[in-house]
C-alpha cells in the first residue's frame, strides 16, 4: 500500500480521482487547498490492482501446438484476402507470439516479448475500431481501451484467446 499526492486545479480533481481509481485500488480521496489557494492537494491511499488476466496455462490449455499455430498464421497471412477474418488472424498471431515469448529467457523485455506486445496492440486497435464491447465476446471483463488492457496488452490477448477458444 502507498499514498499518492497530486496537486492540481480544483476543476481537474474529479477526473484525476476517477483515473486513479481505474488504475489502482484506492481509498477515499482527501482534498485540501494549497497554501496559495489556487490549487488543491489530493491525497489517496492506493495499492496495485490484482492481476485479473487468465494465466497462460489456462488461456492456452487447449490451443494447438506452437508449430501448428505458426503454420496457421503463415497460411492466414497468405490467405487474408480470401476469407480469413482479420481479427482471428491477429488474435491467433498475438497468442502464438505470447506463447513463444513465455519460453524466452526474458519473456517481457526480449525480442519475442516485444513482438508479442506489438501484435497484442494491433489486436486491441482492431477491437477498439470495431467498437467491441467489454471484449470481443459478451462475457469479457476488459475492453481494449481499459487502462488494464493498455497497461498489459498480452493479458488482453489471453483474455480474448480464452473466450475465442471457448466459442469456436
Amino acid at each position: 500500500m502507498f499514498e499518492i499526492r497530486v496537486i492540481c486545479a480544483p476543476t481537474e480533481a474529479p477526473e484525476i480521482a476517477k483515473a486513479l481509481s481505474q488504475t489502482f485500488t484506492t481509498g477515499a480521496v482527501r482534498q485540501h487547498p494549497t497554501r496559495d489557494g489556487d490549487r488543491v492537494r489530493l491525497y489517496v491511499t492506493a495499492e496495485q490492482q490484482p492481476n485479473h488476466w487468465p494465466a497462460p496455462e489456462t488461456a492456452y490449455a487447449t490451443a494447438p501446438s506452437i508449430i501448428s499455430e505458426i503454420g496457421w498464421t503463415y497460411r492466414g497471412a497468405r490467405d487474408c484476402l480470401h476469407g480469413v477474418q482479420v481479427r482471428e488472424f491477429w488474435l491467433r498471431k498475438a497468442a502464438v507470439l505470447d506463447r513463444i515469448a513465455l519460453t524466452d529467457d526474458d519473456p517481457t523485455g526480449g525480442d519475442a516479448g516485444s513482438l508479442a506486445v506489438a501484435a497484442a496492440r494491433r489486436l486491441m486497435e482492431i477491437d477498439y475500431a470495431a467498437g467491441l464491447g467489454p471484449s470481443g465476446y459478451v462475457d469479457g471483463p476488459y475492453a481494449p481501451g481499459h487502462p488494464d488492457s493498455i497497461r498489459e496488452p498480452r493479458g488482453y490477448v489471453r483474455q480474448e484467446y480464452a473466450m475465442w477458444n471457448r466459442h469456436s
